[in-house]
């Protein structure tokens, strides 16, 4: 079973895009672009690991949302993309932190042992 990532962007089919060029990732991809969706999708999706956040949304709605997430699944962590590397940087900014995050973890439990 594929770790779960919530995308959340100001655009729809940003966050799709990123998932078709991420797509050989071993990760189920979620999306979300505003408050409501965010919330459905974490009341829904219990498997949810990380939540990666887009620089497209203005401050209060990044805010807002780290709020929510913080409430509601206290579990999880959140990444904020930069806004310095621009939209261009996103694709890179999330396979880095699936990398770091989530599909190294077995590597790294195997090495503790």
């Amino acid at each position: 079973m594929h770790p779960v990532v919530l995308l959340i962007g100001r655009l729809p089919n940003v966050i799709g895009n990123v998932a078709l060029q991420l797509d050989h990732l071993p990760i189920q991809w979620l999306g979300a672009h505003d408050h409501a969706e965010v919330v459905r999708q974490l009341e829904t999706e219990p498997r949810i690991a990380c939540v990666i956040m887009g620089a497209g949304l203005d401050d209060g709605i990044r805010g807002d949302l780290i709020g929510i997430i913080a409430t509601l699944r206290p579990d999880v962590c959140i990444h904020l993309k930069d806004r310095r590397s621009g939209p261009d940087g996103l694709v890179p900014f999330v396979e880095r932190v699936v990398q770091q995050e989530l599909l190294s973890l077995p590597e790294q439990m195997e090495s503790a042992e």
